[in-house]
Order: structure tokens, then sequence, then C-alpha cells
């Protein structure tokens, strides 16, 4: 479980094949080999690591499903650990299980993002949270085919939605309470 606070901006060393390498240092502080971590909303699995980089390896079905599939080296991602049960909760839940992969239409500061499954929209609300990358959002206006952001500039400063543009890809996390009470609300109708 995450809070979808991004600690730290990694850079991307190499992915080949299933393996992907990044270049961090706050978020090895404490790792060790089967810890998660967030990488632009998606958790993964630390498989190896050393000084200044760890490595994940990352199944077809979560290149399919996500936008790390994109990823070069150089690139930038949000980084997060999980939450520990004595942290405060700054952002909200975030399972770091991506729902589905958006497009931004207008960047930052306006962010608008488009969602490509528009039965998705029934889970965001105006006012309510969203995660775009692995950042912890609250949602500015709902649209017929997305969503809007008013994205403070201390967040487009320290994650990567401040570098991105139209047409970029981006990893959408809706909020996952509201999935829950659709499924058990599902059980009692008549």
């Amino acid at each position: 479980m995450f809070t979808g606070i991004v600690e730290e901006l990694g850079t991307v060393v190499s992915r080949e094949g299933p393996r992907l390498r990044i270049r961090c240092g706050t978020v090895l502080d404490d790792v060790e080999m089967g810890a998660s971590i967030a990488v632009n909303g998606t958790c993964l699995t630390v498989v190896g690591w050393s000084e200044d980089c760890w490595e994940a390896d990352v199944v077809d079905e979560t290149y399919s499903r996500t936008c790390l599939g994109a990823l070069s080296p150089g690139d930038p991602v949000n980084l997060e650990r999980p939450v520990r049960l004595a942290d405060r909760l700054g952002g909200h839940l975030v399972q770091g299980h991506v729902d589905a992969v958006g497009t931004i239409v207008d960047a930052a500061p306006d962010l608008r993002v488009t969602v490509p499954d528009r039965d998705l929209l029934r889970y965001v609300v105006e006012k309510g949270s969203i995660t775009v990358d692995g950042v912890s959002l609250t949602v500015a206006a709902v649209h017929e085919d997305g969503f809007s952001i008013a994205l403070i500039p201390h967040t487009a400063e320290v994650t990567t939605l401040g570098r991105k543009g139209p047409g970029d890809p981006v990893n959408l996390e809706l909020d996952v309470v509201a999935k829950y009470v659709e499924s058990l609300l599902e059980g009692h109708k008549p």
C-alpha cells in the first residue's frame, strides 16, 4: 500500500527484457530483497540492488497494462516506498495497481488527461482522489473523456508530471474505495 506522495525522482538506467534497472538514492535506504517500490504508480518487486540502483523483473502483463514499456534509459520516474503503519497518510490509499493508461491532453499546471475506457470515469469524481503516474492528486473537474487536475508548482517540480506534455502516456489508478463500494453494492441489487 502506498500514499501517492513521491519520495524521489529516479532515472531509468536500462530495460533489458523483463529486467528494469533504476538509479536512485532515497528509496534504497532500507531496501531488501522482495521489497515493493512503486515506479510511476506501478508496484514492482526488488530483485537486486547496488549502492545507487535497484532492479525489478517486469512481466509482460505489467508492460501491457502500464506505460512502463515506453521507458528508455535516461527517463525520469516517480518512486515511492510502501507506507508504514506509523506513517502519516499524506495522499490517499494507493495500491500500485494500474487501472488504465491515460493520455495527457494539456500539460501542467492545468493538467488534463483522457481516460481510454469511459466506463472507468464512474470512479472519478470532482474533488476526489486519483493517482497519475503514482502521484496522489485531487480531481478539479471531470470531463466526458477524462479529467483535469490543478497541479501546484511544487508537485510539477518534484515529479515527472511537470516534464510531460500533450500525447504523453500516464499510468492511472482510480480510487480503490469507490471500486470496493461498487462491488459490495452489486451484491445487494434487487
